[in-house]
């Protein structure tokens, strides 16, 4: 990579446009670069990396856009360089807010990149072809040419001592912090992290698998119970040995146990079994014993208690013989009961019907009643005839309503129409002043907008009148310190060209040649030459001083001329601007004037708005009083209808209240008649029906008197009570032949051979056969549960043997496995016995660059040192547990010993980490892919230096630019201005920073 040019425009403290020719730089091979503190030196290599890589130095929050500079200065960046071979022209705009092209305040400008590369045509003429536009492509291109990242860049183009200083006496970790970024070594970081991802994924299923074993192993122990002593043997979480062929081995020894003990107690459940049926047969024999004699004396005690009942079974006997009889008359006794009960009911509902009809008719008999109730529907048929004139007059008010709520709002329309015509004038009145006051705004704001323009340009004009004003004092300035130096100047000709004068005759005296005549006096012998004074000038300084005077007197005029071409443009602002008016008053004019023009424009705008609404007005007036005129012609109509309307319903009001009598309506009073006629009709037929039923009850109850005599009864109510239900006297049937059934089945009951025999023996003693037959129950029982339990004890310890021989097989994979990864990351990260330098993989291979890096670095340091000093890597194990591999440390030839880089001194801790730099920049080279950096930036470090070291450091310098490098210093050092002809100084002022080439060494 080779620079050629750099052009910077309003970017960091660079307020205008500056252009830095490297080419020319870097006619030595060498240049340096210095300024004040502040002043942008280590800009120009931000500005570098802005232009390659679109961003500053990843260490550097720099602001790209420059606080001094023009508000309508785009902040850019321009850079010509040579890339593999290829001359491009890289042009950067970066993100940045812009001045509007019209109106006030800012837009954003966004980022922007131009990729041009330089091209020979067919004809052998070179011109930049535009190569790409867009900000990926670009970047795509230039890293594939640069073969590096913008942070290796940063570090082996630009060379910071500072940080190379604490690289060369930093520790194992922090070097590898910056070798890895450098040379890309993350992926070997990045395999020691999976190992431990795996390590730790192992380790976690292998804790699982561990749980997994040892809650089988619990819940065999739960299982076995304490009768198999489970605790002997059983796996350990602590010793994680036990949990694999142990494990098993102990378990399946539980199942041989537990498989001896279900055997022993499936024997002992089988004799209980044997003597549980002989107890059983016992007691089934006794307990067929004591039924027997229970059921003697359930016998012999049922006929007793039958033979108590025999005289209530005599007296059912006669009761139901009298029930029989009863049943004969019974259907007399019925019929006179029903007339009784009928006629009983006709009364009361006689009663009933009576006591709704009115006074009058209370005492009338079924005829009368028959003839009023007619009477009464007679009249209900003339109100039915005047049931539509009483539907016409509810017609009549609905419509009288509906009229008045017209009148009421035809009446508050007619109101509203009044109330906004009155209103209507001064409306008007206020909508032509307003429309006046925007016509006049309007007038007003173009005169405003003239004035401002004039007074824009004063403004303008002032600017530059006092721009002008500052130029001039510092051109009166200058001319007066140019004006001193043409005085000194010629002062300094007249005195030397005096003293040459005075010592001609020596001057002559040099030029003569003995036995040549004298240019004077024409003799051959030269007797007594004059001799020169020690101060004598030549003929060349008395030339030098009249030109450096020659030379003053032009700059005086330059400066003159320079004056006075200011002093007319400063004329031609002031008279632009109007005198000497300050800027300050031309400024708070120019912003009360622009608030005048706004307020005049805002009133303005109410021009439109006002006319639509003075049109708007007229229209409604128009409309408002037509719709005036129409009200008050429909309100006329609508008071004339209701007058009609309400005469017609009044009338007919009066007839039909006649006919209502005291009912609200006249359906209600048809419905009042209609409901007295019903009673009379109700009261009528009621009378007639207990007329009836009064001869029908005589009649039937003469009949079953007759009858009950007839069967044997004195009365009707003997009778009556001698009747019994079928289901009575089916009962009392039942009962008795029940008792004979009974009394019958006990006599033969206590005959059978089998009772009989049963009460002669003794008593049965079943208590005691049924414990005898719980206890053999019991027994067995306990010995059937205990074998079930040990059967299925067994089961269970051969399912959990199957499931631990299977987790024990996903175990050993899984240990086996675990064992291999920590074995393999602790040696890859240091930590394994097995790796003695405890040096972790990325350290390793960093390792090797180190020592091609110290290689490298030994070529320029053992120059740099006259030969004293040498690095050496060192990958000794570092002292309590730190890791090692990256160690450093300075082999001193005069004492052929090895020192810690810590115990240098100040300049030789900088040529040792220049060396170092150097160095690493060849290696990183070398690794991006070989491209050569033909432009190295070594920033500071040197005033430490003494001036033999410097001169020293200068001389590797020298070889750097001997091999076509160009190496441009970063240095505040004096001593290095007067050493390098070739610099750039960057110089800060209140206005921003400006750049000066010089090619001559400093005085």
């Amino acid at each position: 990579m080779r620079l050629h040019t750099l052009h910077l425009q309003a970017f960091g403290p660079f307020a205008g446009t500056h252009t830095v020719d490297f080419d020319d730089l870097s006619g030595d091979g060498l240049f340096l670069l210095h300024g004040d503190t502040g002043a942008g030196k280590s800009t120009l290599f931000a500005a570098i990396c802005v232009a390659l890589y679109g961003e500053p130095p990843v260490d550097r929050n720099l602001q790209l856009r420059s606080d001094h500079a023009a508000p309508d200065l785009l902040t850019e960046v321009t850079l010509e360089a040579t890339l593999a071979g290829k001359r491009l022209r890289i042009r950067r705009i970066p993100a940045q807010l812009k001045p509007k092209v019209r109106g006030e305040g800012t837009t954003p400008q966004k980022a922007e990149t131009y990729l041009s590369e330089w091209a020979l045509d067919p004809f052998g003429q070179g011109r930049w072809e535009a190569l790409s536009k867009s900000h990926r492509e670009a970047a795509d291109e230039i890293k594939e040419l640069l073969g590096m990242s913008r942070q290796q860049f940063c570090q082996v183009v630009l060379l910071p001592q500072n940080e190379f200083t604490k690289f060369l006496r930093a520790g194992a970790s922090d070097r590898k912090d910056l070798l890895g970024k450098l040379f890309h070594t993350h992926r070997f970081g990045s395999i020691e992290d999976w190992l431990a991802k795996r390590k730790n994924t192992v380790a976690k299923q292998r804790d699982e698998a561990r749980a997994d074993v040892l809650r089988l192993a619990e819940r065999t122990q739960q299982e076995a119970g304490d009768d198999l002593e489970p605790e002997q043997g059983a796996p350990l979480a602590s010793d994680p040995a036990t949990l694999t062929g142990p494990a098993l081995a102990w378990a399946t020894a539980l199942h041989t146990k537990a498989t001896t003990r279900e055997h022993d107690a499936a024997t002992a459940a089988g004799l209980a079994e044997k003597e549980l049926a002989a107890f059983r047969d016992r007691e089934r024999a006794v307990r067929d014993l004591a039924a027997n004699q229970e059921a003697h004396r359930t016998a012999r005690h049922q006929l007793e208690t039958l033979e108590e009942q025999a005289d209530r079974q005599a007296e059912l006997s006669r009761q139901r013989q009298r029930a029989l009889q009863g049943q004969k008359v019974a259907p007399l006794l019925h019929a006179a009961t029903t007339a009784a009960a009928q006629h009983t009911r006709a009364q009361e509902d006689e009663h009933n019907a009576r006591t709704l009809l009115n006074p009058e008719h209370a005492t009338l008999g079924p005829a009368e009643l028959t003839a009023a109730g007619q009477h009464l529907r007679a009249d209900i048929g003339a109100l039915r005839a005047l049931l539509p004139d009483e539907a016409t007059l509810q017609q009549y008010k609905t419509d009288l309503q509906k009229l008045d709520d017209e009148r009421q709002e035809l009446a508050q329309d007619l109101r509203d129409a009044e109330a906004w015509l009155n209103d209507a004038p001064q409306r008007r009145t206020d909508l032509r002043a307003r429309l006046e006051a925007a016509r006049t705004a309007e007038e007003t704001g173009r005169e405003h907008t003239t004035a401002l323009t004039l007074l824009a340009g004063r403004l303008d004009a002032a600017k530059r009148r006092d721009a002008y004003a500052k130029q001039i004092s510092k051109a009166e300035q200058a001319l007066l310190t140019a004006q001193a130096e043409t005085k000194k100047a010629a002062q300094e000709h007249i005195d030397i060209r005096r003293r040459r004068t005075d010592g001609m005759a020596a001057e002559l005296a040099l030029q003569l040649t003995e036995g040549e005549p004298c240019a004077v006096c024409g003799s051959p012998t030269h007797p007594n030459p004059a001799a020169p004074h020690p101060d004598q000038p030549t003929a060349a300084d008395e030339q030098a001083a009249e030109s450096r005077h020659t030379q003053a007197q032009d700059h005086q005029q330059t400066l003159q001329d320079k004056l006075q071409q200011l002093a007319e443009q400063a004329a031609t602002a002031r008279g632009e601007a109007g005198g000497d008016t300050p800027l300050t008053d031309l400024t708070v004019d120019h912003t009360t004037l622009q608030q005048h023009l706004k307020a005049a424009l805002d009133a303005a705008a109410d021009t439109g708005p006002a006319t639509e609404e003075l049109d708007a007005l007229e229209r409604q007036h128009a409309q408002t009083d037509s719709a005036r005129t129409d009200t008050a012609t429909r309100m006329a109509a609508a008071d004339a209808g209701y007058d009609r309307l309400a005469t017609q319903t009044q009338d007919l009001d009066q007839r039909l209240a006649t006919a209502r009598a005291d009912a609200p309506t006249l359906t209600q009073r048809i419905t009042q008649l209609t409901r007295a006629a019903d009673h009379l009709t109700t009261a009528a037929e009621r009378a007639s029906a207990t007329a009836r039923t009064g001869k029908e009850h005589q009649q039937a109850t003469g009949q079953a008197e007759e009858a009950a005599h007839t069967a044997g009864f004195d009365s009707l109510d003997a009778a009556a009570q001698a009747l019994l239900s079928d289901d009575a006297i089916h009962t009392l049937e039942e009962e008795i032949n029940q008792w004979r059934e009974q009394r019958a089945a006990a006599t033969a009951r206590l005959q059978e051979p089998a009772l009989a025999s049963a009460a002669a023996q003794p008593p049965a003693n079943l208590e005691e056969a049924t414990a005898q037959l719980e206890a053999a129950t019991t027994h067995h029982t306990h010995a059937a549960t205990k074998a079930a339990h040990a059967a299925e004890r067994t089961r269970a310890l051969a399912d959990l043997r199957t499931q631990l021989d299977t987790h024990i097989q996903r175990l050993e994979p899984l240990e086996d496995a675990y064992r291999t990864v920590d074995h393999l990351h602790g040696l890859i990260n240091g930590t394994s016995p097995s790796n003695k330098l405890r040096m972790q993989l990325e350290a390793y291979v960093l390792a090797a660059r180190l020592e091609e890096v110290v290689a490298a670095a030994n070529t320029r340091l053992t120059r740099m040192s006259e030969h004293r000093y040498t690095l050496v890597h060192s990958d000794d194990r570092a002292s309590h547990g730190a890791r090692s591999g990256l160690g450093l440390k300075i082999t001193d030839a005069w004492t052929g010993k090895d020192r810690d880089t810590d115990t240098l001194s100040g300049g030789e801790s900088f040529f040792a980490s220049l060396s170092l730099a150097l160095g690493l920049a060849d290696v990183v080279t070398a690794e991006s892919g070989g491209q050569s950096l033909d432009t190295l930036f070594i920033d500071e470090g040197f005033g430490t230096l003494d001036e033999d070291t410097l001169h020293h450091v200068l001389d590797v310098l020298d070889s750097l630019r001997a091999h076509d490098r160009t190496v441009g210093v970063i240095s505040h050092v004096p001593e290095l201005r007067r050493r390098i002809t070739h610099r750039l100084h960057v110089r800060k002022t209140t206005t921003g920073s400006t750049l000066v080439q010089l090619t001559e060494a400093a005085q």
